[in-house]
């Protein structure tokens, strides 16, 4: 897959795609550099606005992790831990405020599960580091 300049597909989203596919059938397996902005914005004859706007959409989806002065990577996806929820409890997926996201150690894209038990008290816990358990 290459990016059509003249699509009518924003070259960014073109971008995000083939990585995304490029993500998802292992050719850049979890912990792998996706490469730096230059380094794609010269692969792919983008400019680098549009390189960072396609990484960001990765981010968002929860595909890849960066950090300021760090390349941007695979996401790994972190070992999951039980949890056990007790009879009766209501579980809600939603996307985290900001002081959550940061408060958890969360990257960006990342759902959390708030289970609330019957008797009021509400656990959060991001959503791809655990698996629920019903009695």
């Amino acid at each position: 897959m290459s990016i059509d300049p003249r699509s009518h597909t924003p070259v960014y989203v073109q971008l995000a795609d083939l990585l995304r596919e490029k993500i998802e059938s292992g050719d850049l397996p979890p912990g792998a550099p996706i490469g730096s902005e230059s380094r794609l914005s010269q692969e792919y004859g983008i400019g680098r606005d549009a390189v960072r706007m396609s990484i960001a959409v990765l981010k968002s989806e929860g595909l890849v992790t960066s950090s300021r002065g760090q390349p941007t990577h695979v996401r790994s996806s972190p070992d999951q831990r039980p949890v056990e929820v007790s009879p009766g409890s209501t579980i809600v997926a939603r996307m985290p405020k900001s002081s959550e996201r940061r408060k958890m150690d969360m990257d960006e894209g990342i759902p959390i599960l708030e289970v609330r038990s019957p008797d009021g008290t509400v656990q959060t816990f991001p959503a791809d580091e655990v698996v629920l358990h019903c009695p």
